[in-house]
């Protein structure tokens, strides 16, 4: 799960390229056969007609067996691009065999369809000692420190960037006509650096918010703008959410990109020479002898007053070198065939994300290996326990149900941008996503949250479905952390599809269990961390009643005349129209 995106910086929380291999602890083929055994004890095939009795077909067990194996040490953390990622990758293929679904890899045009969907990366490394920063000040030359006062990253698009031009704050940088916002008015960054605070203004609704104060919406209205440059400055209040500090232990993390059949950087803005990120208050030097100080305007982003941009003074030069690497890592895509003649030309989406962030070493612990067992083998697992049930039926859904599980999450929704911006079935046949990262089934949960739900009527949806089996659907406890806008299934929302993000509740069948409380610790103490594995009291009946709410959502999409619709005049429904 992606929820540490930054608006701003995107380093990542990912492996050391350079630690020892792992000694598998057992045969993997061995494992790998027990498992998939065990996954597939014959059941009764369950029909439309009695759906009422799914719930006793559901297994815990196929739950468990599957993040047993998928959150094993032998995978190394199953980080994009490497070996165990590709592993992983087999034994879903594998599954969808097994299970007699129909391939949907490769691409729309492919004679031969396979399972799998290969997505080509760029990987972009900084070259030690290249980075530098330089402000022109009035009274000479002011040269930051690498890490301590400023951040970069290599570039996707050059192995050597350098820059010098004049600099031109423009508050926050962000445009949004719907909401009365435009940064760039009578301002001119054409062939300038453009300086801007991390976040965006505070009045913004959340969800619609964390969309246009995006880095990527940033960056585009900058080059639009005619920059060349791109400087964020670190503000207090985004101290108290996470520390230039935090953000420095990842600088050197390598960025990925995936390519086009041009062999470009997908989203990356050309135009867009240079950037850096720079420390609080090493940025008070591009402010001296400015209309306005620092200061000043640090006070009205912690109190959320307007700020107008201006020119600045100084001069800056950006300064790097890059070197690159090209990987492949796939996507598995397989479908069970709808029933009805019309309607299974339809598609109901399940994705959920195969990668986790591989191998990494914090101080003296001698566990190196991001298992990922909740983030997510737990949300793959339910994925292949839905796709067991639906292919178990005898009588099959109206629309077809397409199941995607993507690669490049932990590295900025890579996997499953690169499939909704290159359908392997006609983006305009895809109806609705639901999407799975992380459902925390550390406890029994009597409610599930459907982030992104008061967009369309999705939410309807995923209300009746639960509804029939005693589940609550509880509104967005933390509307503040903008999740719809943090995992796979907003790569659906920009392609135009209504979709949510399904997650576990914080509310229990267990008075005792306060599943909020559950939630905040597990994102302190495992979050991303090596404690993430399966010595974690995991729920396997939670799973498994988790896996049921799931399937009965794609059933009620799936049987229903009318395909999901976005609510009139909803920002992302009108901003992404298909």
């Amino acid at each position: 799960m992606s929820c540490l995106l930054a608006n701003e910086v995107s380093y990542r929380e990912t492996m050391n390229m350079h630690q020892p291999k792992i000694i598998n602890k057992f045969s993997l083929v061995a494992f790998l056969l027990v498992t998939l055994f065990a996954c597939n004890q014959p059941s009764p095939k369950p029909t439309q007609a009695n759906i009422a009795e799914v719930p006793n077909q559901v297994k815990a067990e196929n739950i468990k067996a599957h993040i047993e194996f998928l959150a094993d040490d032998s995978l190394q953390g199953r980080d994009t691009g490497s070996n165990g990622y590709q592993v992983a990758a087999n034994y879903v293929t594998s599954y969808f065999k097994q299970l007699g679904l129909t391939p949907q890899g490769t691409n729309i045009a492919s004679e031969h369809r396979g399972f799998e969907q290969q997505v080509r990366f760029r990987k972009s490394y900084l070259v030690d000692g290249s980075a530098s920063a330089t402000i022109h000040g009035l009274k000479g030359d002011v040269e930051l420190e690498y890490l301590s006062e400023f951040l970069t990253s290599g570039s996707n698009l050059r192995n050597q960037s350098a820059i010098t031009a004049a600099t031109v704050f423009v508050g926050y940088g962000v445009i949004s006509q719907e909401f009365g916002y435009n940064d760039y008015e009578n301002i001119d960054v054409k062939g300038k650096i453009v300086v801007a605070l991390t976040g965006r203004p505070e009045d913004l609704p959340s969800e619609e918010g964390a969309h246009i104060g995006s880095g990527a919406e940033k960056s585009r209205h900058a080059a639009e703008h005619g920059a060349i440059g791109f400087i964020t400055i670190h503000t207090p209040k985004r101290e108290k959410v996470r520390s230039f500090e935090k953000s420095a232990q990842y600088a050197n993390t390598p960025r990925l990109s995936w390519l086009t059949k041009d062999n470009m950087p997908f989203g990356n803005q050309a135009e867009i020479i240079a950037g850096a990120y720079i420390a609080q208050e090493a940025a008070k030097a591009l402010f001296a002898g400015a209309a306005r100080t620092l200061e000043d305007i640090y006070t009205a982003d912690t109190n959320n007053n307007a700020i107008k941009g201006f020119a600045l003074p100084h001069k800056v030069t950006l300064k790097n070198r890059s070197r690159h690497e090209e990987i492949t890592s796939p996507n598995v895509i397989a479908a069970v065939e709808g029933s009805d003649a019309e309607l299974k030309n339809e598609y109901v989406v399940f994705s959920a994300h195969l990668d986790h962030i591989g191998i990494s070493s914090h101080g003296d612990d001698e566990d190196i290996i991001n298992n990922g067992a909740l983030d997510n083998a737990s949300g793959v697992a339910i994925l292949l326990e839905t796709a067991r049930l639906l292919a178990d039926m005898e009588i099959k859904p109206k629309r077809s149900v397409l199941f995607v599980v993507v690669t490049g999450e932990e590295k900025g929704l890579l996997g499953s941008s690169y499939f909704a911006n290159n359908p392997t079935i006609p983006i305009t046949q895809l109806v609705a996503n639901v999407n799975l990262d992380m459902p925390l089934i550390l406890y029994p949960f009597a409610d599930v949250i459907a982030f992104g739900s008061t967009h369309s009527t999705m939410g309807e949806i995923v209300a009746a479905a639960a509804k029939k089996i005693d589940i609550e659907l509880s509104e967005d406890p933390m509307p503040e952390q903008a999740l719809f806008t943090r995992s796979d299934h907003y790569s659906f929302v920009k392609a135009g599809i209504p979709s949510v993000f399904l997650m576990t509740g914080f509310k229990s069948t267990d008075e005792s269990i306060d599943g909020g409380a559950v939630f905040g610790e597990f994102l302190k103490n495992h979050y991303h961390q090596h404690s993430d594995e399966i010595t974690l009291p995991i729920n396997y009946d939670a799973a498994a009643n988790f896996a049921l709410v799931n399937m009965m959502i794609g059933l009620e999409i799936a049987n229903q005349l009318e395909r999901p619709k976005w609510h009139r005049g909803d920002f992302f429904g009108v901003t992404f129209a298909q």
